[in-house]
């Protein structure tokens, strides 16, 4: 393919037209996976939830996202973007219009912890676009797909509660959440008919085998199974917050076999990572064919830093303006979408600032910005003119989504054929971080929340540091019939 400037209005180029399908696909998963957040106070109102019922809920939102990200990325490697992200839509919108006819905290909390996979429709998109685009373009066009697509949420926050004025009613924020699940199941068939996996006459290389991603050292295979265990803590984290000690949701004895049920999947994990891996503790794995795990394990912690925030403060924002400015439901999502709202410009500049001065460095310059705007934030009160609010979370939310865009520039140009299994890893990451802010936001105020995070940014760039290296040369991957075709990735 050329490497030509990218055009996103050259409609005739199939892979702008892939690259409009998959941004569209992923922005309305993410409008359906934050839809809850603009009503917060007519869903408390009419089912009567405490303060603590409503966090409980954020949290479950983003808890299944943490596995299902990992075994999508294994799905969209095997099966392909196109089937897989059809089907995540086609479902995400069945559980949707669940959700809005929901009548009980019970049965809320359990449609919103299964809705946690509609955040594994992002890895898709990483995989489908790192198909159709060379290297010198990929970090601009995964932006453009991942920062158009996050604008979701700030669509979901900035339209609904005009949409369910328009419905009008006391169920009128059902109706308008029902929407966005009709209009999920209508687009999943027009995606299925209009996207393929890969240019004409490509190959779609898959992993040789399944069931966990493959290592190409020893060392490697010890850091792959360390960067698994947060996986499972998170989950073990908020069935402690829903235990006795906390919400009282589960028993002793449930929140126990929570436990014991993570420790054996932990086990039957590290059983198939034995399976696959086993070979590189008795032979060497060729030069030409290993990869650095140590390249994922950072982008891990970059991601944790800057999607986990980021999801955990599109569902704090609208209820922390309610709660420091009295703002209307309406107002206030709209205040909140400006923190989204910059997903627009930011996380395509963050790819296109990777693809052109160095993507190690952007990435912790831009990490950086993310550690100084949350400071900021961390300031706010009800004294600040609403406009100054908008301006500094504007400023934060530009870096925070830059980085997300300089990550996952690089994520493609690891290793081919795993790239929808380290996008899922990655990607769970940010669910990890966003089940960690989260948390920790049940116990603190609003300022200890912002400054928690600015800390865990400054923590990310250490690491960054320490592990990454600049994608540089070709990667290697092998053709069906034994040839080896070199990819470039600098």
């Amino acid at each position: 393919m050329s490497v030509e400037k990218l055009n996103v209005l050259n409609l005739k180029s199939p892979s702008i037209r892939i690259l409009h399908f998959t941004w569209f696909a992923f922005f309305l998963s993410f409008a359906i996976w934050f839809n809850m957040a603009p009503f917060k106070e007519s869903i408390v109102q009419a089912l009567d939830l405490t303060a603590q019922q409503w966090k409980t809920l954020l949290i479950l939102n983003v808890a299944l996202t943490i596995p299902s990200r990992i075994v999508v990325g294994m799905l969209v490697d095997r099966f392909g973007p196109k089937i897989v992200y059809s089907l995540l839509l086609f479902l995400a919108g069945l559980f949707c219009l669940a959700f809005s006819m929901a009548n009980s905290f019970e049965a809320m909390a359990l449609i919103r912890f299964l809705m946690g996979f509609v955040g594994a429709g992002f890895v898709i998109g990483i995989r489908m676009i790192g198909e159709w685009f060379p290297a010198r373009q990929v970090g601009l066009a995964e932006g453009i797909y991942g920062g158009w697509g996050n604008f979701g949420s700030a669509a979901a926050a900035f339209t609904l509660p005009g949409l369910a004025l328009l419905y009008g009613g006391e169920n009128g924020w059902r109706y308008a959440i029902a929407t966005t699940g009709v209009l999920a199941l209508v687009y999943s068939v027009i995606y299925y008919r209009n996207v393929h996996n890969t240019p004409k006459g490509s190959t779609y290389f898959k992993p040789k085998k399944t069931g966990a991603m493959e290592i190409t050292s020893k060392g490697d295979f010890w850091l792959y199974t360390v960067m698994n265990v947060p996986l499972y803590l998170a989950l073990a984290l908020l069935a402690w917050k829903l235990g006795p000690q906390n919400l009282g949701m589960l028993n002793a004895v449930a929140t126990d076999a929570v436990y014991l049920v993570l420790l054996a999947m932990f086990g039957y994990q590290f059983w198939h990572m034995w399976q696959i891996n086993k070979h590189v503790f008795t032979e060497e794995v060729p030069e030409i064919h290993r990869y650095r795990f140590r390249q994922v394990a950072a982008l891990d912690i970059a991601y944790l830093a800057t999607f986990g925030s980021e999801l955990a403060v599109v569902s704090m924002l609208p209820g922390f303006f309610i709660d420091t400015f009295g703002l209307s439901e309406v107002m206030a999502g709209m205040v909140a979408a400006s923190y989204a709202f910059m997903n627009l410009v930011a996380r395509p500049s963050g790819g296109l600032f990777s693809d052109r001065f160095g993507r190690k460095r952007m990435l912790m310059m831009l990490i950086g910005g993310a550690a100084i705007g949350y400071g900021i934030l961390s300031q706010v009160d009800a004294t600040w003119p609403l406009l100054l609010v908008v301006a500094a979370t504007m400023f934060c939310s530009f870096f925070v989504q830059a980085g997300e865009g300089a990550v996952f520039a690089m994520v493609p140009l690891v290793k081919r054929r795993l790239t929808g299994q380290i996008a899922g890893m990655v990607g769970a990451y940010g669910n990890v971080g966003a089940v960690l802010f989260l948390t920790a936001y049940s116990f603190v105020d609003a300022s200890t929340f912002f400054l928690i995070i600015g800390a865990t940014a400054v923590a990310a760039i250490v690491l960054i540091a320490l592990l990454m290296e600049e994608p540089s040369g070709q990667i290697a991957e092998v053709l069906e019939d034994g040839t080896v075709q070199m990819i470039d990735v600098s």
